[in-house]
């Protein structure tokens, strides 16, 4: 961790009675796009706050660009960027303005005129921030986050509440700056997003990590099976599925069966006897490659949620 451009050391804050992270450790390399995966309240948010230095941690040893977040804060601003989980910034307050406003906090600038037409907000230049719709207000967030030429990008939760095509477009953002080797440390609860978009992911769950590592490593924690969704009409036991033919793990999630098999026509076949056994009918089945969650899954119980 000696050489890494961020590095966290068993970090913990509290909340009162209530540990919101609890001896956190990662690092993250130059040039490098690492994930905080986990469910609302897993302590991903905090865990960013302290970094960016806007919460001071109770435990544990924080190093960003070689500073401390709460000794040097004032040198360190001006090596970050970040866009925070809610951006709100005055209703009359221009596109323009804001960027020229942000830019002017620096020593180390970019050009707004760049900005704008990178973001696609060239022709929003004078609009008033009310008036931007939820994609482009966090277009606007991310080239702020930009303004100042940062070596380490802190990105919350940068597609929560955004439909599915404006997802894609901040997707589209964050693997053009991937491809630039910028630094980028963000928060995510959508799978697809950490599998897309990060070089490493830790998944964090009340406040701890539970597995570290690319998305194909920790999808590797399943042992190459394959992830068999079924919903029944009537509930079964945990034990009796596991005993199927092919069956590596089975648990009930949230009424559904999540079923792991290393031979899936097999145990395809296999559920179906049984149920057929039992008098129980199939209402559906899925068949999927593990994910990220499925990780989640095996390690906690639960699943992630949006």
């Amino acid at each position: 961790m000696a050489n890494s451009i961020l590095q966290v050391e068993n970090l913990v804050k509290r909340y009162g009675d209530v540990e919101a992270v609890r001896g956190v450790s990662f690092n993250v390399e130059e040039g490098e796009v690492f994930g905080l995966l986990g469910p609302n309240g897993a302590g991903k948010t905090t865990t960013v706050e302290i970094l960016e230095g806007l919460r001071t941690p109770d435990g544990g040893r924080v190093s960003v660009c070689g500073f401390d977040p709460q000794r040097d804060s004032a040198a360190l601003r001006h090596e970050i960027g970040a866009a925070l989980q809610s951006t709100s910034l005055p209703d009359k307050l221009r596109v323009m303005e804001a960027l020229r406003l942000f830019a002017s906090f620096y020593r180390r600038r970019r050009n707004p005129e760049e900005l704008l037409k990178r973001f696609g907000l060239k022709e929003k230049r004078n609009t008033f921030y009310s008036q931007l719709s939820g994609g482009q207000k966090q277009r606007l967030a991310l080239a702020m986050a930009l303004v100042n030429d940062p070596k380490v990008l802190f990105f919350d939760e940068p597609t929560a509440g955004l439909d599915p095509q404006v997802r894609r477009e901040i997707y589209d953002i964050i693997e053009e700056l991937r491809r630039e080797k910028k630094t980028i440390l963000m928060t995510t609860h959508y799978i697809e997003e950490a599998e897309r978009l990060c070089d490493r992911v830790a998944i964090v769950d009340h406040g701890k990590v539970i597995a570290l590592g690319s998305p194909r490593e920790l999808k590797a924690h399943s042992g190459g099976t394959t992830r068999i969704e079924v919903r029944l009409a009537r509930p079964e036991s945990d034990g009796a599925l596991k005993r199927l033919e092919g069956v590596a793990d089975a648990r009930e999630v949230d009424g559904a069966y999540v079923i792991h098999s290393n031979r899936a026509p097999q145990t395809i076949v296999s559920i179906v006897k049984h149920l057929e056994a039992q008098g129980n009918e199939l209402v559906s089945l899925e068949i999927a490659s593990p994910s990220l969650e499925d990780v989640f899954i095996e390690m906690t119980g639960r699943r992630l949620r949006d």
